[in-house]
């Protein structure tokens, strides 16, 4: 389900933990991070929950409108497009899915900010919505169409939709991006999968667990290449952050032989770009060119297979 791009990120947010609360519990550091990187998981069922819980309060808006007292035409006779939806349909019958996402879908329906009810009134009144109900255009095609788009355009870009995700996870809204294009890619291929774990294999695993066990176990010689390689700045000098990117960047090269050091180096360059300061991709850079020179020279990255070095 998740990239190792991914992984890495769920990893960092692991450690920014483990190291801020000076946790010395290894096995329960990793229950805890696997637990967190699990809950990607739950996120994918409840953006499907949200979906799910707007399509039902659309079937309820039409059936009350038939019960008004001066009830127009309109009223009498909607446009169920949006409810009979033939990829929400797919959706629905799923028995297995539809039982997790019941799990979840008390986090849109159990507060104070009645966002089911909200969202809805603006999809229901977008120009997007009105040309969907009205195109004759017909056919799941379409109709997974419009599910991305009011995703994308609409539901997922809601402020509330994002406080009460922040509420559940302080990490669900940057998870969120990833997550909902995970979604939106099932939902574009007419496959709603029904997770039931973050790896897609048992290597990713093995690659989370050894990834932060490393960069725990090595913390101490990774802040001395830091400091070494950075003309002998004080650590407290140096934001913490860049000194995650750049401890997780030594334990895979220099602690993880299956792994190419070009891609280590660009990931976590790559990271900085997003997760730093304005400076950090810079720093990042820098010093870890300068210490895999080195390292190199030196014969201190020993890695397994021919390219990795």
């Amino acid at each position: 389900m998740l990239s190792r791009r991914h992984i890495r990120l769920k990893v960092m947010q692991s450690l920014y933990s483990y190291f801020s609360a000076k946790e010395d519990n290894m096995p329960v550091a990793e229950r805890a991070m696997l637990k967190h990187i699990n809950e990607v998981v739950e996120l994918n069922l409840v953006i499907i929950a949200l979906l799910v819980e707007i399509v039902k309060h659309a079937d309820s808006f039409y059936e009350e409108g038939k019960k008004k007292h001066l009830p127009t035409d309109a009223d009498l006779n909607p446009n169920r497009r949006f409810v009979d939806n033939e990829l929400i349909a797919l959706i629905r019958e799923d028995k297995s899915l539809m039982d997790r996402v019941s799990r979840v879908s008390g986090i849109w329906l159990k507060n104070d900010h009645d966002v089911v009810r909200k969202l809805f009134a603006e999809l229901h009144k977008s120009e997007q919505y009105t040309k969907y109900i009205s195109s004759e255009e017909k056919g799941i095609d379409v109709d997974q169409r419009f599910v991305v788009n009011a995703l994308n355009d609409i539901i997922l870009n809601n402020e509330l939709v994002h406080h009460i995700l922040e509420e559940r996870s302080i990490y669900w809204t940057d998870d969120l991006p990833f997550v909902a294009t995970i979604v939106m890619g099932q939902i574009k291929s007419q496959k709603i999968i029904n997770p039931t774990s973050v790896f897609k294999d048992e290597s990713d695993e093995k690659f989370a667990l050894k990834l932060f066990r490393n960069t725990i176990n090595n913390n101490k010689e990774y802040e001395d290449i830091i400091v070494k390689f950075s003309n002998n700045w004080e650590l407290e000098r140096i934001a913490v952050m860049d000194q995650l990117f750049l401890k997780m960047a030594f334990a895979e090269i220099l602690s993880m032989e299956d792994l190419p050091v070009k891609v280590s180096m660009n990931e976590y360059i790559e990271i900085s770009k997003y997760y730093g300061a304005a400076k950090s991709k810079l720093f990042v850079n820098g010093l870890l060119d300068n210490v895999v020179k080195t390292y190199t020279r030196e014969g201190k990255i020993k890695k397994i297979g021919r390219g990795l070095v």
